[in-house]
């Protein structure tokens, strides 16, 4: 995947928008994927701008509800518009999630580093 010539966040939307229906991966999956393993958090970052009301066009296809934290915790859940969104999107392709966390991660994760290139 082309990633050159662009910066840090259109990076993390562009792999984002790799991730298959039914699938997760972490905010760190993302930076390591992208070179920057410490960068997590930026990640985290650019995935809370992609639902607010400022959001740019650009950011109108990112999944952002299949980035979750290390542990399958739905960390970003904030950022969507409702009080249960995310869960209900990602139930919705078949991810199970009890109490803010998914359910046997190791089933639907998605490591980038695996799985681009």
């Amino acid at each position: 995947m082309k990633l050159e010539n662009k910066n840090f966040f259109q990076r993390v939307y562009e792999v984002a928008r790799q991730i298959p229906y039914g699938r997760v991966t972490s905010y760190g999956a993302i930076a390591t994927y992208l070179g920057a393993a410490r960068s997590a958090r930026m990640v985290g970052w650019a995935m809370n701008g992609v639902n607010s009301s400022n959001a740019k066009k650009e950011t109108n296809d990112v999944p952002a509800h299949r980035v979750v934290n290390r542990k399958g915790l739905l960390t970003g859940k904030h950022h969507f518009e409702g009080t249960n969104l995310m869960q209900q999107l990602l139930e919705s392709e078949g991810v199970v999630v009890i109490e803010n966390q998914i359910q046997n991660l190791e089933t639907y994760f998605w490591d980038p580093s695996k799985e681009l290139e």
